[in-house]
């Protein structure tokens, strides 16, 4: 490989040798962030940091993706090796300056506000979900979904819960299941549907508060995950998928269920997702990343009768069967 001109050099070290691009890098190395968000974190105008942005994003160090109205940017990998050569030394500097700590504190705290409204607005309308939720018109597509969880007998985890419709479909098959959500009000709801139910042998369900993005489950605890129309609900989806691949055995399946992007902005108003659905390669792309094997990701057409719909899809991966907790 020739060895980098003087012109390359230049732009590498123009590029990197700012404080404010050194820290944006940073923060989108961790998380997918809105400019709104950098703003918070940074304490910055949005002509300063969108200006370093249109920078990072020349320099191929940042790619962004449009979700409605919003803009969502994240750190994308150099693979030349001048400029990861250069993005390793912004790390292990960036390791040791001062303003890093502060940065990973406020970042928390923007990561936490985004998770705080699906949050308000499940422990709001509580056992009312039932009747809400029938706008999503899916019993067909939830069954189908749960098909990929053959065979039976397994261990399952419901990640997002909610009031337990799914978990108690899952246990009349005569599945073990552990059901998981964050809001109160939707597991009292969901341990009352349980309660009235009478599963056959093997079929149980037991209950637990906690969040997707940290699942209160042992590593490889079950057979199998499932979400449920939930990564529309959560802050990071990815890492909603990492936590999901923890808790599988090897050789076990992850299977998801949700929308394909879309721009109805009545959904976000009135059932209070965070994302508007997303596009089959992101998902394969938090499939993938989180090291799991044989991605399926099947897109259905919009299941709407009475409101606006957008597709769905069901996506399906297995935990390699050498994998370690």
């Amino acid at each position: 490989m020739p060895p980098p001109s003087s012109e390359e050099l230049q732009r590498v070290f123009k590029t990197l040798s700012d404080i404010t691009r050194m820290r944006i890098l940073r923060l989108l190395a961790q998380e997918e962030l809105m400019v709104q968000e950098l703003m918070e974190v940074l304490g910055m105008a949005q002509s300063r940091v969108s200006r370093h942005l249109a920078i990072l994003r020349e320099a191929g160090l940042v790619s962004d993706r449009r979700d409605g109205t919003y803009v969502f940017y994240r750190f994308a990998a150099p693979s030349d090796d001048l400029w990861r050569h250069g993005w390793h030394l912004v790390e292990k500097g960036l390791a040791s300056d001062p303003t890093t700590e502060r940065d990973t504190t406020l970042l928390r705290r923007v990561i936490a506000a985004r998770s705080a409204q699906p949050r308000n607005f499940f422990d709001a309308v509580g056992p009312d979900w039932d009747a809400l939720r029938t706008v999503f018109n899916d019993t067909a597509l939830r069954a189908r979904a749960i098909s990929r969880l053959v065979p039976m007998g397994l261990k399952v985890a419901d990640i997002g819960t909610g009031t337990g419709i799914l978990a108690c479909e899952l246990a009349r098959l005569g599945l073990n299941v552990i059901g998981i959500d964050q809001s109160a009000r939707m597991l009292e709801a969901a341990r009352s549907k349980v309660n009235s139910e009478i599963f056959p042998s093997g079929g149980q369900v037991e209950l637990r508060r906690g969040e997707a993005e940290a699942i209160p489950m042992e590593n490889d605890e079950v057979d199998a995950a499932f979400a449920h129309m939930v990564l529309h609900y959560v802050a990071s989806p990815g890492d909603v998928i990492r936590e999901m691949t923890r808790i599988i055995r090897p050789g076990g399946l992850l299977v998801a269920v949700d929308f394909v992007s879309h721009d109805l902005d009545w959904m976000k108003q009135e059932l209070g997702v965070v994302w508007r659905g997303f596009a089959s390669e992101t998902v394969e792309g938090w499939l993938s990343d989180a090291g799991l094997l044989e991605i399926h990701v099947e897109q259905s057409e919009s299941l709407g009768r009475e409101r606006d719909l957008p597709a769905t899809l069901i996506a399906s991966a297995r935990v390699p069967a050498d994998q370690t907790g």
